[in-house]
C-alpha cells in the first residue's frame, strides 16, 4: 500500500482569475513506505508545487492526494497530514525561527505541546542524526550553507515526519554542502525507514533514488528507475541533461565503440570499458 498517492491531481495559481496559471495536469503516482524518489523536471514543470501539495500547504484544484489514509482536503485531519510529511525548502534561512539552534529546533515539538522532557530528547536525537550536536547552543547564521541546511533538517525531523521532502534543498550549496544534505538523507531512510522525496535539477543526485520521476509541463512525463536517464533523446525532450556518463558513453558510440545502452554512472562506464 502506498504512502502518498496523488490521483489525477491538477492544480491552478490565481484559479478563477485572469492571471490564473494550470501548474499540474492530470498527476498520478505513488510513494512506498521507505522509498527514495527524486522529482526531476525544468522549472515551471511542477516539481515544487507537488511538494507543497503533498503535505498539504497547498489543496489540488481536483484530484485527491491520500497521505497515510488521509486526504489532504480534509480539515480536520491537516495536522496529521504535516505531521507525517516534513518539507524542507531551498534557503534554510527562510525556515529558521530562533536565533538559538536548540530553540530552533525545539519550535516543532513545541507546537506539537509535546512534554518538556519529550522536546528535549526530540532535539537531541534531531541533532545528533545530522550531525550538529555541537552546534547546538549556537547561532545558525554562522554556519555554512551545508549546515544551515542540516539544521533546517533538524528542524523537520524532530516533528518525526514518515516522508522528508527536500524540495530543491541543495540548489544554493557548494558541492561540499549538497554532499553533507544528500548524505543525511540517505542515512535517514537506511537508518529510519524514513521515505525521501528529493526535488532537484541535478541529475547526479537523481541517481541516488530508488524511483525516478520526470515532470514536464504540468505532467508527468516518466516513471521508473535510473536507466531512464540514459535516453539522451527523451532527456532533450524535456529540457533536461544527461548523466556525465551517459554522455560520454554516447561520444564513444559516435566514434564507433560498442558500448551497453543504458550507462548511467561513471561506475558503469568503467566496468563497461574494462569488459571491452
Amino acid at each position: 500500500m502506498s504512502f502518498i498517492k496523488f490521483d489525477n491531481v491538477f492544480y491552478n495559481y490565481n484559479a478563477g482569475t485572469d492571471l490564473e496559471v494550470k501548474a499540474l495536469r492530470g498527476v498520478s503516482f505513488e510513494i512506498q513506505k521507505g522509498e527514495f524518489v527524486a522529482i526531476l523536471g525544468h522549472n515551471g514543470s511542477g516539481k515544487s508545487t507537488i511538494a507543497r501539495l503533498a503535505n498539504g500547504l497547498f489543496l489540488p484544484t481536483s484530484g485527491n492526494i491520500i497521505v497515510d489514509g488521509f486526504n489532504t482536503k480534509d480539515r480536520k485531519t491537516k495536522f496529521e497530514v504535516r505531521k507525517r510529511v516534513g518539507l524542507v525548502f531551498q534557503n534554510p534561512d527562510n525556515q529558521m525561527v530562533a536565533s538559538i539552534i536548540e530553540d530552533d529546533i525545539a519550535f516543532g515539538p513545541e507546537n506539537l505541546g509535546l512534554a518538556r522532557h519529550e522536546i528535549e530528547e526530540r532535539v537531541a536525537w534531531a541533532l545528533d542524526t545530522v550531525g550538529m550536536t555541537a552546534h547546538r547552543k549556537g547561532t545558525p547564521f554562522r554556519l555554512s550553507g551545508g549546515q544551515k541546511q542540516r539544521i533546517a533538517i533538524a528542524g523537520v525531523l524532530a516533528i518525526k515526519p514518515q516522508v522528508l521532502i527536500l524540495d530543491e534543498s541543495t540548489a544554493m550549496l557548494d558541492p561540499k554542502g549538497r554532499k553533507e544534505v544528500l548524505d543525511t538523507a540517505i542515512s535517514l531512510k537506511e537508518k529510519e525507514g524514513t521515505s525521501i522525496v528529493l526535488i532537484t535539477h541535478f541529475i547526479e543526485e537523481a541517481l541516488l533514488a530508488d524511483k525516478i520521476i520526470i515532470m514536464n509541463e504540468g505532467k508527468v512525463y516518466s516513471i521508473g528507475t535510473k536507466e531512464i536517464l540514459a535516453d539522451s533523446v527523451e532527456m532533450e525532450k524535456v529540457g533536461l541533461d544527461s548523466p556525465f556518463a551517459t554522455k560520454l558513453a554516447d561520444k564513444l558510440r559516435e566514434k564507433g565503440m560498442s558500448l551497453p545502452s543504458n550507462i548511467v554512472e561513471i561506475e558503469e562506464f568503467k566496468k563497461a570499458l574494462c569488459q571491452r
